[in-house]
């Protein structure tokens, strides 16, 4: 039963970690307009490094996501 809640959690990781990957602009206005809600400046240094590492964090989440199912389907039986 336990593992039922992570496959669901890896399940819904892997379109957020798309989406965090094939737009990381659009993640990163979510996380300035978030931050500005709670009265907090956020604004990157550098576009370019904010972008490459958003991407890298979307593709992480896929694969962290894509291995823990892999792990629980194939390892834990």
């Amino acid at each position: 039963m336990g593992y039922v809640f992570v496959l669901i959690l890896c399940g819904l990781g892997i379109p957020v970690g798309l989406f965090i990957f094939l737009a990381p602009a659009t993640v990163i206005k979510l996380q300035i307009k978030f931050y500005e809600k709670i009265n907090w400046w956020l604004e990157p240094v550098s576009m370019f490094i904010e972008l490459r590492n958003t991407k890298a964090m979307g593709l992480f989440l896929v694969m962290v996501c894509l291995w823990a199912i892999v792990y629980i389907k194939f390892m834990l039986k």
